[in-house]
């Protein structure tokens, strides 16, 4: 008689009773529940890890890239008489357009910036603001196409645009006026005098990233030349790319563009140290949880180890009618697999509806803990993101069910190799 195929249809029938039997007749034990949850939780820990781990690092990176260069155009400078370093770009028109040819860069523009002091009444707040043509403002993403902002960006020209968190801190709306007080002013016999200038806000953005609403306005280019003293020129020209995620392929066509007397800085050089250790602190946090989910297969092990025991009398009587060992094996494999199998689709099921709906889970969290559950001041976006990631799911899935598998092998081998002579003697 030939053998029966391996997982055949009785090997199936005989785990699923065994599985459904009630405990007093050794079917499935508190341990194989346990195993169960255990899987469940570990494996929605998880995927919910993953997917704020992708959420976190899409947004920090959208807000960067939303609102600031992807590399930037600078002069390594010439030192004066005055023994100073002048970094001015003189040239910055000829430049901007020879860096434009470059393939794959969508814009550059010449920018100004400068650190002041904004004022109205009794309130100030230190401000970055840059000095930018309006046509080349209205390409950034963050800023022309905030979904929050108000005012008119087309009259830019007339005014000054500024982050909402700087407006919300000078109590400043659209219409109202904003000094801007520098340092570096007017140079009389006396020596330097600040400089003081007032500017109608035409403009309020909010960029996604606190710290940018909450120390950036924006001038008019010429305007910016004339109230930082850079007559005639600039301090360094903003490039956007069609691909900035790999912007290091640019650099190289950058500085070949620009010529020897210029450098390239790119978005991953001011937020490559975060970044990287974003990475790390992602690659620690899984194996983690791998191990959590690793800890709650383990108890597939206990369920069948217990099973096994309660089922020796069944399993001397299968292999005398002529049960092989692989058989027997088998049988117990499926029983310690399903669990695994269930315990991951309702992980998988929970990790996906975490992701869905993290916006009103969260909300409702920072309700019952009274609020300043996430404080953006320390994690530079206004909320806790989230991003399913199929591949996420097939990691998640795919170490669950292969830890599930292995484990459970041990105790099927053992019930497979029990000498059928010694689970019946004493029956």
């Amino acid at each position: 008689m030939a053998a029966p195929a391996p997982f055949s249809r009785f090997e199936w029938m005989i785990a699923w009773r065994y599985l459904r039997a009630r405990r007093s007749e050794g079917g499935v034990s508190v341990m194989t529940w346990i195993s169960l949850i255990g899987i469940t939780l570990a494996v929605f820990a998880l995927i919910a890890t993953l997917a704020v781990r992708s959420g976190f690092r899409s947004e920090f990176v959208g807000t960067i890239l939303g609102a600031n260069a992807h590399a930037t155009v600078y002069a390594h400078g010439e030192v004066t008489e005055a023994g100073t370093l002048d970094r001015r770009i003189t040239d910055y028109a000829a430049l901007a357009e020879a860096v434009g040819q470059v393939p794959g860069v969508l814009q550059a523009a010449p920018l100004i910036k400068g650190q002041v002091m904004a004022s109205r009444g009794d309130r100030n707040a230190g401000v970055q603001v840059y000095g930018i043509h309006a046509a080349d403002l209205a390409e950034i993403p963050g800023v022309a196409q905030s979904d929050v902002a108000y005012g008119d960006l087309g009259r830019f020209g007339e005014g000054i645009a500024i982050g909402s968190g700087v407006a919300r801190a000078l109590g400043l709306s659209i219409g109202d006026k904003v000094k801007l007080i520098s340092p570096n002013g007017v140079k009389t016999a006396f020596g330097t005098s600040p400089r003081v200038n007032a500017y109608e806000v035409v403009y309020v953005f909010t960029a996604g990233r606190y710290d940018i609403d909450n120390t950036r306005a924006y001038l008019p280019f010429a305007e910016a030349q004339s109230y930082f003293n850079r007559e005639g020129a600039a301090d360094e020209i903003e490039v956007m790319v069609d691909d900035p995620e790999r912007v290091d392929q640019y650099i190289l066509p950058l500085v070949q563009a620009a010529g020897q007397s210029y450098g390239v800085w790119s978005w991953r050089d001011s937020s490559g140290g975060f970044l990287r250790a974003l990475e790390v602190e992602d690659n620690v946090m899984f194996v983690i949880l791998s191990i959590l989910v690793l800890i709650a297969t383990m108890n597939i092990v206990s369920g069948l180890i217990m099973l096994v025991k309660n089922k020796g009398r069944d399993i001397g009587i299968l292999r005398t009618i002529g049960l092989s060992e692989g058989s027997v094996m088998r049988v117990f494999f499926i029983c310690g697999s399903i669990t695994g199998v269930i315990g991951t689709l309702l992980g998988v099921i929970l990790g996906c509806l975490f992701a869905i709906y993290i916006d009103p889970i969260f909300s409702f969290v920072n309700y019952v803990m009274g609020g300043g559950v996430w404080d953006p001041s320390i994690r530079g976006i206004y909320a806790l993101p989230a991003e399913l990631r199929v591949g996420d799911v097939i990691k998640a899935v795919g170490l669950s069910l292969g830890l599930s598998f292995v484990v459970t092998i041990f105790p099927a081998r053992r019930a497979a190799r029990l000498n059928p002579v010694e689970a019946l003697r004493y029956e």
